[in-house]
């Protein structure tokens, strides 16, 4: 096994958005990974083995952040999903219990973010060494 920090995979059609989204994850000393929209999304990721976690955001044209996780469920894989939203995000959790979190795009995202990805990677390796 390595020490070599998680590489997570930012989607988001704004790429303004998206390298921001990535400054706060490279912050908490993750690799950043980013794609530009949902089709790139699946085409790095079908592309690299080494992605460990989604982080995406949901308003995005041609595939949005729901359709991008049935999308990759449907392809059999089951990296962790964050969809983030601008929106009301207790309304998407509910409408999405299957998604692995959603969250508001808000005052506390930064701190949340990191924090929220860095459970889902404890939970991850916990499934692994099981």
């Amino acid at each position: 096994m390595t020490d070599a920090p998680a590489r997570i995979l930012v989607v988001d059609d704004d790429l303004f958005t998206a390298q921001l989204t990535g400054l706060v994850l490279e912050a908490s000393g993750y690799e950043i990974l980013l794609a530009e929209g949902g089709l790139d999304a699946l085409e790095k990721i079908a592309a690299d083995p080494l992605i460990r976690i989604v982080v995406s955001d949901m308003n995005m044209p041609f595939i949005d952040g729901v359709q991008l996780f049935a999308e990759l469920r449907q392809q059999g894989s089951s990296l962790p999903f964050v969809l983030l939203t601008g929106q009301d995000a207790d309304t998407l959790r509910q409408d999405h219990p299957e998604i692995d979190a959603v969250l508001a795009k808000d005052e506390s995202f930064q701190t949340l973010l990191p924090e929220l990805v860095g459970a889902l990677l404890a939970r991850l390796s916990g499934k692994e060494g099981a």
